[in-house]
């Protein structure tokens, strides 16, 4: 049974679930709940994954009312799993999938504003939409409106240089310039657009939330260096210069403080599930940003998520953007940034390299073979002073980082990374499982290394990370994490991390007790950091920086850049 003392609520709306989450001022958990969009839902909404996919224009949508309707059943089963009054609960934030967006009509401020606990939430807020869909992440509709981006400031770097990124098919910007185009009426219609995470916050103040300052990055309409809309590309959005404004307008100003307390929650969940009339409203963010806040990530520190795709996140106070990479606002440190880096070709490529080694006899996965082929074949295949080092790029699906087609593409070089060469007949297959792990270890460093400096204060060790965390099903993996800690380093080493299923949730939750329990410009780190215990979070598992190797794989980050850069001009051709 927890203490007396206050307790912190955070959200996690995600693509395919809601979840909720309580911890108390120690971070130690409370209560848990979630909703499974397809098994609460599939009779209602009809939805797969979470989602409806039009394959003749490539959208993927959700329906709005399903996110409402999941939020009562979420509190409801929350209340059941709470072993104290949910009158304890001091603040509430949280996340929401990025990139969605949510319209809202002329009448939405005053039903949200005069919500009523005997009447059901999702009946009351349908009145309240101008769209009863909400464009999804993996929606890939949106080419005409990335390419009238990518060329409005010049070109694909330039708009990377103001907004973080180069435009993309599920940023919130291109995706509103399509609905505007395709679906006018609603657009004409809808005085207020929120992101999932400012919507989510939304319903529980009972008023339009605003932006988050890292969710809002994530939109291709925010200039990262003034911290303002830009006025060109929200012109390009709306049409004209007079639409620019009133497209402002819809969508607000963010909030700087990413600590900032919106108000009170709505009457509506105090009456209908027993919050306080105190609890606080904290801007809640988007779900990559609030990863980082589950752990918490210092700056030099990065992780490192394994999954079917692979994502790269850091912490960072350098900004130095690039049109295949994401720089977001940091959710809680002013003046720090997100960096990220989002692979295709993550597990999929990795499995298909396993699958071409011989299949072992047990019944087993055939990860054992894949790992003792890969550990046993020296940095680089390397095996003499003589030898060649060996690169690849192995693309199952066209890649984003970098923009290549599908194919597997191997080189050598010399073990200075001069005299790069192609090899059409490829590798063995023992080799390659070596060499793709090193591939998309050496993508991470390439483009991540201006952003690290030497850990240590005399300076005496290379740049590199501080500590590498490894989330996802490859972090279970001894060869993966090896592998990943000789090429990307890691002074004090490689750690696999485990928050449980609900790490975003967490994130929300830890930012609400953040947001009021902070003393003075105490920061998020500071005090999060001084509570966040790392038994049973974290476990090492590699040393990570090996002194030699790491230089080893230094040498040849020039050929393979080169490589890259090789292949992209063939795809000009």
């Amino acid at each position: 049974m927890p203490s007396e003392g206050p307790l912190y609520l955070g959200f996690d709306l995600s693509t395919q679930q809601l979840k909720a989450i309580v911890v108390d001022s120690d971070l130690q958990t409370v209560a848990q709940a979630k909703v499974d969009f397809d098994a609460d839902f599939k009779a209602t909404y009809h939805v797969t994954h979470g989602v409806h996919h039009r394959d003749s224009t490539g959208e993927v949508y959700a329906p709005v009312a399903m996110w409402v309707e999941s939020l009562d059943l979420v509190l409801n089963r929350l209340k059941d799993a709470m072993p104290v009054p949910m009158s304890r609960i001091r603040g509430v934030s949280g996340s929401g999938q990025q990139h969605g967006s949510v319209y809202w009509n002329e009448h939405a401020e005053k039903i949200l504003g005069s919500l009523k606990p005997s009447e059901d939430l999702v009946g009351q807020i349908k009145g309240a939409l101008a769209n009863e869909w909400s464009p999804n992440w993996q929606d890939q509709s949106t080419q005409k409106e990335c390419d009238a981006f990518d060329a409005e400031l010049g070109d694909r770097e330039a708009l990377a240089e103001v907004t973080g990124s180069g435009a993309h098919h599920r940023f919130t910007g291109p995706q509103i310039m399509r609905q505007r185009r395709v679906n006018p009426d609603m657009y004409k219609a809808s005085t207020r657009i929120s992101l999932i995470s400012s919507f989510l916050a939304s319903l529980l103040l009972g008023d339009i939330a605003p932006l988050d300052i890292s969710d809002v990055c994530g939109m291709n309409l925010w200039d990262m260096k003034t911290q303002t809309w830009s006025d060109g590309l929200l012109k390009l959005t709306a049409g004209s210069q007079d639409d620019a404004e009133i497209l402002k307008k819809k969508l607000g100003q963010p909030r700087r403080d990413g600590g900032v307390s919106f108000g009170t929650v709505s009457n509506y969940f105090v009456d209908k599930h027993g919050f306080s009339k105190e609890c606080q409203v904290i801007s809640f963010t988007g779900d990559n940003p609030a990863t980082i806040l589950a752990l918490p990530l210092r700056p030099l520190d990065a992780i490192v998520s394994l999954g079917t795709s692979t994502t790269f996140l850091m912490n960072t106070p350098k900004y130095k953007p690039d049109g295949s990479y994401h720089f977001f606002n940091h959710p809680t440190t002013e003046g720090h940034y997100m960096f990220m880096l989002c692979y295709k070709n993550g597990g999929l490529a990795r499995e298909k390299i396993r699958d071409q080694l011989p299949k072992p006899e047990n019944g087993a996965t055939g990860w054992e073979n894949f790992n003792e082929a890969a550990v046993q074949t020296p940095p680089l295949g390397v095996m003499s002073k003589e030898d060649r080092a060996k690169l690849g790029l192995y693309f199952y699906l066209r890649e984003t980082v970098p923009n290549i087609r599908a194919g597997n593409f191997r080189f050598t070089a010399a073990q200075d990374g001069s005299d790069l060469r192609r090899e059409e007949a490829g590798f063995d297959a023992k080799t390659d499982a070596r060499i793709i792990v090193e591939s998309q270890a050496l993508s991470m460093r390439l483009r991540s290394q201006n952003l690290v400096h030497a850990p240590d204060a005399a300076g005496k060790l290379p740049a590199q990370p501080r500590r590498i965390y490894l989330v996802g099903g490859g972090s279970l993996n001894p060869a993966i994490a090896e592998i990943m800690g000789s090429v990307l380093g890691g002074c004090e080493g490689v750690y696999k991390l485990d928050v449980g299923g609900s790490a975003c949730a967490l994130g929300g939750a830890y930012k609400a007790l953040w947001a009021l329990e902070r003393k003075g410009g105490e920061t998020f780190d500071e005090l999060i950091g001084k509570r966040w215990k790392e038994e049973g979070a974290i476990e090492k598992v590699d040393v990570g920086f090996r002194d030699g190797v790491y230089q080893q794989y230094g040498n040849v980050l020039g050929a393979f850049e080169e490589m890259e850069k090789r292949l992209l001009a063939e795809e000009k051709e």
